[in-house]
């Protein structure tokens, strides 16, 4: 056999042992597994744990944070990724329409709601921040499908394990890789789509503030607004607390609509540059309440504009 499938076999196997074990835990008992795992992973050594990429994020966008407090969010942000993986492995079963209501609270339903009604072409973005997972599949669950632009996993084995999981709601996946096509379709036929907003789109990318930084963001999500006048709805969902619902046995979320944004807002010969930066300012706000929720470790802002580039260069 290919040792290549091997291993891939072999990855597929020991991630259904621990999907079988997370599902057989009760939640106290996986709070505490996932708290001791975060610990583990927090300590490991910093070429491991990417640390120095996720202190130097924090600090510089949170100037007021001692190394302390930075510190503590670091293990935070690992605790929550933890607790997400045990969640993603739940949500099949705890997650339904009936049982939303004992598990989902909404912040600024209402506006988000009326959009969904509209009539209007609508762009869900979100970001690496709260359980992103959550948030895209309660909108099946709630009647409302849509397309989910997604990276294909080089594991095949776990790319159709997540491909089932994904769509059991109803949504259905649209492969990162030359996706652009497949996105505009479902936006012309549904008339909603959604993606993650917050990755770096290199040096041809638009740079707009986050977090007090120029950050690289793809042209793309602005263009297709305004080319199909459409909404766009920023929000997440957020972990609210670790106590656990009394209902489901299982930890509330708020399924938070930071910002409906309409692309008719934006009519200037700038309205590229405004528009993303209206809805990276949405995401930044979202991510503000929750810090300690968002993956610090991406590398958000790895590329940098080349006119600063130039100035560090002639400074060197």
């Amino acid at each position: 056999m290919d040792i290549r499938k091997l291993r891939h076999r072999m990855e597929y196997a020991v991630f259904c042992s621990i999907v079988f074990v997370i599902q057989s835990l009760p939640l106290k008992a996986a709070e505490r597994l996932t708290d001791a795992l975060a610990f583990l992973i927090h300590r490991l050594p910093v070429k491991i744990n990417r640390r120095q990429v996720a202190e130097d994020n924090i600090h510089k966008s949170f100037h007021d944070l001692t190394k302390t407090q930075v510190d503590h969010m670091i293990l935070a942000m690992w605790q929550h990724l933890c607790r997400m993986v045990f969640e993603i492995a739940h949500i099949r079963r705890r997650l339904r329409l009936e049982t939303s209501p004992a598990i989902l609270d909404f912040f600024q339903r209402e506006k988000c709601v009326k959009a969904v009604l509209s009539g209007r072409k609508l762009i869900f973005l979100g970001g690496h921040f709260g359980n992103w997972e959550i948030s895209v599949n309660s909108f099946g669950y709630f009647g409302f499908p849509m397309g989910v632009i997604a990276r294909d996993l080089d594991n095949p084995w776990l790319h159709r394990w997540f491909l089932s999981y994904r769509e059991s709601s109803g949504n259905w996946i649209i492969s990162k890789r030359g996706g652009g096509t497949d996105l505009v379709h479902s936006l012309e036929t549904c008339g909603m789509a959604t993606l993650l907003c917050d990755q770096d789109a290199g040096g041809r990318g638009i740079f707009v503030d986050f977090f007090g930084r120029p950050a690289s963001t793809f042209k793309s999500i602005a263009l297709l607004a305004l080319e199909y006048d459409a909404m766009i709805i920023v929000g997440g969902g957020r972990r609210l607390a670790h106590a656990e619902s009394a209902r489901t046995n299982w930890v509330p979320f708020e399924l938070a609509t930071q910002a409906v944004i309409d692309s008719r807002d934006f009519e200037s010969s700038n309205a590229l540059q405004e528009l993303t930066q209206a809805f990276t300012t949405a995401l930044e706000q979202l991510i503000r309440r929750s810090p300690e929720q968002y993956f610090w470790v991406h590398r958000r802002w790895k590329s940098e504009p080349r006119r600063r580039k130039r100035d560090m260069q002639r400074a060197a």
